[in-house]
């Protein structure tokens, strides 16, 4: 068992929420479903918590109603070997109502943060180079979804 669970609040949409995110990530899937009984809160037989697996790491989510809503404050970072893999997240987080943000962030259809990271960033930030690792940060600084061949150009340099 995981010592430590993120637990996502929701409004009434947390089991949409688990699926579409399972329905994302590879090695996913709904682990449990939790719904109120008599003594509430909400409908007797309503959806109260979903825990679920997105890559392996475990998640809840809760329909806790509509007073908290989430904020960049927190994030998820996903971790992408290719231009590839970060289109395809990026493609799907967005759609139907996600908005992009910049540097590789952009928030999903219920306002979760994430954070969408070519595993080349770190290492083209991160060159003992300053010039370099300068250039690649102005960059990204530049971008909404981070685009590998450009971040690489740029530590390259003119």
């Amino acid at each position: 068992m995981q010592k430590i669970t993120p637990c996502l609040w929701f409004d009434g949409k947390a089991e949409e929420a688990a699926n579409f995110y399972c329905s994302i990530f590879k090695n996913s899937r709904i682990t449990k479903i939790l719904r109120t009984g008599e003594a509430g809160p909400g409908p007797i037989g309503s959806v109260l918590l979903v825990n679920f697996q997105l890559e392996g790491q475990d998640f809840q989510a809760l329909n806790g109603g509509p007073q908290f809503k989430f904020t960049e404050a927190i994030s998820l970072m996903v971790n992408c070997e290719t231009q590839a893999e970060v289109d395809n997240y990026w493609e799907k987080l967005t759609a139907n109502g996600g908005e992009e943000s910049m540097c590789g962030w952009l928030k999903d259809r219920y306002g979760l943060s994430w954070q969408i990271v070519p595993t080349a960033l770190g290492k083209l930030m991160s060159d003992p180079d300053p010039e370099k690792s300068q250039r690649v940060m102005q960059a990204m600084l530049g971008m909404k979804k981070l685009d590998v061949a450009a971040l690489q150009r740029a530590h390259e340099g003119p």
